[in-house]
């Protein structure tokens, strides 16, 4: 997966999907993807691709939903992937926000509806959405309550509602910030 667009020096975005799509010719992945693409980085590499991504991983949870995303994706045939699905950044200590998705009386009130978490809730309203969604867990029971959430359905209603959070505020880096001076890391030779 390319982890950044690095769209102030898209000709390197460009080279490294370009190995990707190496290593899938050649057997040794059987999928690439993306990060953080937004539909613009996405019409600027499939002018040169010659694979589409598989998916594009993205900051989605009921407070960001990113639409225009969704839909570029959508359009491609790539699977979006919410990364923070249940709101995590939003809760982050020291971001000075005090709401947190995991308190917002909408999904508490649909998670007590039907007897589950509110990290249930949004886990569930990302996969009847038709996105992947990756939560992050270290604690066993954490990871199996993110497992449950097969056994019950969220009504049009429910799924309208949490769509209803979204406040169109990115908890992670703005994509169009990412420079090599920000964010690059030397990688030592393996």
């Amino acid at each position: 997966m390319l982890h950044q667009a690095l769209p102030g020096r898209f000709d390197l975005t460009t080279e490294a999907y370009q190995a990707l799509e190496k290593l899938l010719a050649d057997g040794k992945v059987r999928a690439i993807g993306v990060s953080k693409f937004m539909p613009d980085h996405l019409d600027a590499l499939l002018k040169t691709a010659s694979v589409v991504p598989a998916v594009n991983q993205v900051e989605v949870h009921p407070y960001f939903t990113q639409p225009a995303v969704q839909a570029a994706d959508a359009a491609h045939g790539i699977l979006t992937q919410a990364w923070s699905p249940i709101g995590g950044i939003t809760s982050y200590r020291g971001t000075g926000t005090s709401t947190s998705t995991f308190d917002d009386p909408t999904i508490t009130a649909i998670a007590s509806a039907h007897g589950k978490t509110p990290a249930q809730v949004m886990l569930r309203w990302h996969l009847q959405q038709g996105r992947n969604a990756i939560p992050k867990s270290v604690r066993p029971q954490r990871i199996a309550e993110n497992i449950d959430i097969f056994a019950f359905q969220l009504t049009p209603a429910e799924l309208d509602a949490i769509d209803a959070l979204n406040t169109g505020t990115r908890g992670g880096p703005e994509p169009e910030a990412i420079t090599l001076e920000a964010f690059c890391r030397d990688i030592p030779e393996a």
